[in-house]
């Protein structure tokens, strides 16, 4: 279950190995992980926003960035926008998209929270704010049937996440620990031996038998379930309310400060896209299917879509407790030190908006800007 929501000290310092790891993707350049898709953006009409000729906004080709995939697949941003032209890049890794937002290339993006945690930490708290929630849920414990029986049966069995101290990689050490399991969080060795794989490449070490099972979001869970594999969990059978962020909404600081009306009008569009979504699942379906064949050249096949697409929840919320505790696990299991975590929220535009909508004030925890 979640840890108790204690108050956290403000300083951080990552592990090394962490620290060595998130250096070391950030290395490969945000340009070698990010593909410009100006070609999926309508073309921007009418009055810019604060008269800036564009937004640059970064996002993932995954079913848990799906407000993002279906808000610029049907120009529901652009049209918030006028004539500031979006400009969107596609990643592929949280630490690529961190480098991008700090190297001012992007400045809004959609991320997971232990990139958007890491980032804010390692910055000491001067690069970034989560300005928003996008989903909620959509990660599972997929395994072969046959080889793991139930959750009493992980011990001595090989289990993928996406990346080393990852948002997934961070809830499957915590739930090993809870389980009475020790594991070294930096070479994922001990009683479960943890393998950090990219998200491409489980599925097939899944076909194979290299791995037992893996914790994974959507839709490479439903991948997994397609190809045979059994849920041994769904994570948010661990959460209250069976809710945990697992996309925020985040926005360079400098951007915020000089373009606050610009990101109002993205962050009206990410709310009206999610409301779009809700009323319009099969639409909204075969956009984001759309948008994921448009970034990476091949669309998800309906068994795979359909389950996905029903197990994520678009939201406005950005859950700002489940961040709290999420990073008490990453402290927990050793990839966090002191946790800085200190106002890392601005809702104030997202606030602003949802009022103008005549809806109620989500709340940052605590963590808000003073």
């Amino acid at each position: 279950m979640p840890a108790s929501r204690s108050p956290l000290r403000r300083s951080l310092t990552a592990v090394a190995a962490t620290s060595l790891l998130v250096g070391a993707l950030g290395a490969c350049g945000y340009g070698s992980q990010a593909k410009d898709q100006d070609r999926a953006v309508p073309v921007a009409r009418g009055e810019k926003v604060g008269g800036l000729d564009e937004v640059r906004i970064g996002y993932f080709a995954n079913v848990t960035h799906a407000t993002a995939l279906a808000g610029l697949q049907e120009g529901l941003f652009q049209k918030e926008l006028g004539g500031t032209k979006v400009k969107a890049q596609v990643f592929n890794a949280g630490p690529s998209e961190i480098e991008a937002l700090n190297a001012k290339a992007i400045d809004i993006g959609w991320i997971g929270p232990s990139p958007a945690l890491n980032g804010f930490s390692r910055s000491k708290g001067q690069n970034l704010r989560i300005v928003g929630g996008s989903a909620s849920g959509g990660v599972s414990l997929v395994v072969h049937g046959e080889k793991v029986k139930s959750l009493d049966d992980l011990k001595g069995k090989r289990l993928a996440t996406p990346q080393l101290g990852n948002t997934q990689d961070v809830a499957l050490l915590n739930y090993l620990s809870q389980k009475g399991h020790t594991v070294d969080a930096s070479t994922g060795k001990g009683d479960v031996t943890v393998l950090r794989q990219d998200n491409k490449e489980i599925p097939f070490s899944f076909k194979s038998g290299a791995i037992d099972g893996a914790w994974v979001p959507e839709p490479t869970a439903s991948k997994l379930v397609a190809d045979g594999g059994t849920v041994l969990l769904d994570e948010k059978k661990l959460w209250k309310d069976e809710k945990f962020v697992i996309t925020n909404i985040i926005v360079r600081q400098d951007f915020l400060t000089k373009h606050p009306d610009v990101v109002e009008a993205v962050l009206r569009g990410s709310v009206k896209t999610n409301a779009w979504i809700k009323a319009n699942p099969d639409r909204a379906k075969a956009s984001v299917n759309a948008k994921l064949k448009a970034d990476s050249g091949k669309e998800l096949p309906a068994q795979v879509l359909d389950r996905a697409f029903r197990n994520v929840e678009v939201i406005d919320d950005p859950l700002a407790s489940t961040l709290r505790d999420e990073a008490l696990h990453a402290q927990k299991v050793g990839l966090l030190k002191d946790p800085l975590l200190d106002g890392i929220y601005d809702l104030r535009p997202l606030n602003k908006v949802l009022a103008a909508a005549g809806r109620p004030a989500v709340e940052d925890a605590g963590l808000g800007v003073k």
